[in-house]
């Protein structure tokens, strides 16, 4: 009989992983369970998968061009490891704002007296509606009283805010008068009216909805709740006429020009940036929120500002449409898509035989212009190739339907078409 061979060493093991580039500690976590398994020779793969559980830079083929799963807006930024004036007034050499420097650049881009920066827009909202009218009630749309992603409720953020939610007209006809008389019953404390984007929910068929301009009548502040964060209706920073796939979609201009008195919206859907919440409006319903409690726990950190900064900037300079990646996607011409996917077609197709170009419907996302597509082109091949693709060293994230793997190139920067062709030319 042969004596049982003894396991391998739980640091050998943890050093032989050095090349996965992760830390020691984790390396011997992985060591020990591969060896606590019987299998030791797992430990390599076992690595692979944690390093596949972290943040990973992948490319989005998908066509949605704000993939929620995926981050949203995709954005570039680099800081330099120095310290900023987030808090210290260069002009006289005490402790500043946090808020001014950024909310002085969405004020300008809004049009709008003031504004303020959060950590999303779910908190824009909340601080808003605590800010304005806790204790008090909220006229809202039962149209617009919606749940969107991450079971974000309109009726739980007015509970959790201290406000009372009255609603307001029929979930699919809401007119001024339904408001009016609401804020006329002797039991209602109206603080303010809240309009709310419905994100990726929408009622179409015999609809009524009251504007904002319709809704500035009233004797109360109106708050709208913008949502995806266009800043212009008109989009100056691209050429021609506004993409028609916009048509409908709130803008910050245009609703502070019809007399919203606060609006609120992210900062990583069709703004193009991270993830924050903008207020803006009149200044002094931006000082109150200022001055509430909530505001400094939803404040965002040094990174976030300068990042805004850097992409109001960019608007401000009117290069929003060749300098902020997300309206660089909406800008390709259908033209330049079909000649990247035919480029890739020809350097997989002896791979997959059945690659080929097609035509395909991309979408904005992220709740952005709901029920809405834009025209793209990509590839098509037979077979459901999603976990090869994912697999690869930079995973390619791809839609699969009726057996057929598609990869919808207005989503895919440019300069990663030859990792795509890498790719597909691996999944075999």
């Amino acid at each position: 009989m042969t004596a049982p061979s003894r396991p391998p060493s739980v640091d050998k093991l943890a050093r032989s992983l050095t090349s996965s580039g992760l830390p020691h500690p984790i390396c011997v976590d992985i060591a020990r369970a591969a060896i606590d398994a019987g299998d030791p020779d797992s430990a390599s793969r076992r690595a692979d998968d944690f390093r596949r559980t972290l943040l990973t830079p992948v490319i989005n083929a998908t066509g949605v061009l704000l993939h929620t799963n995926l981050g949203r807006a995709p954005l570039a930024h680099h800081q330099d490891a120095a310290a900023q004036t987030v808090e210290f007034d260069l002009s006289t050499g005490r402790r500043g704002s946090r808020q001014a420097a950024v909310g002085q650049l969405f004020a300008r881009l809004c049009g709008a007296e003031a504004a303020m920066v959060v950590n999303n827009n779910a908190a824009a909202v909340l601080l808003v509606v605590a800010a304005l009218a806790e204790g008090r009630d909220v006229p809202v749309s039962r149209g617009e009283s919606v749940e969107i992603g991450g079971s974000f409720r309109v009726p739980e953020v007015m509970e959790q805010s201290g406000a009372r939610l009255v609603d307001v007209g029929t979930t699919n006809r809401t007119r001024l008068r339904d408001y009016e008389s609401a804020i006329a019953r002797p039991n209602v404390d109206a603080a303010m009216v809240l309009k709310v984007h419905p994100s990726n929910y929408r009622v179409e068929g015999f609809v009524e909805e009251t504007s904002i301009a319709e809704l500035a009548t009233l004797d109360v502040p109106v708050v709208a709740d913008i949502g995806s964060g266009l800043i212009d209706a008109t989009v100056p920073w691209m050429k021609g006429a506004p993409p028609a796939w916009l048509a409908g979609e709130p803008a910050a201009v245009q609703a502070i020009a019809d007399g919203a008195d606060l609006i609120t919206f992210s900062g990583d859907k069709l703004f193009g940036g991270p993830q924050a919440g903008i207020i803006a409006g009149r200044t002094d319903l931006v000082e109150r929120c200022l001055q509430h409690p909530l505001a400094r726990a939803l404040r965002p950190g040094g990174l976030v500002l300068a990042s805004l900064q850097h992409t109001a900037l960019i608007y401000l300079d009117r290069q929003a449409g060749t300098e902020i990646p997300f309206w660089k996607m909406v800008g390709v011409p259908l033209a330049s898509l079909e000649e990247r996917a035919a480029a890739v077609v020809a350097a997989v197709v002896a791979v997959h035989p059945s690659a080929r170009v097609e035509r395909m419907e991309a979408l904005p996302g992220a709740g952005s212009a709901p029920g809405v597509t834009m025209p793209s082109a990509g590839v098509m091949i037979d077979g459901d190739l999603l976990d090869e693709l994912r697999r690869h060293d930079t995973p390619v994230i791809a839609r699969s339907r009726d057996d057929r793997t598609s990869l919808d190139l207005r989503s895919v920067d440019p300069a990663d078409d030859a990792v795509v062709i890498a790719a597909l030319q691996d999944a075999t």
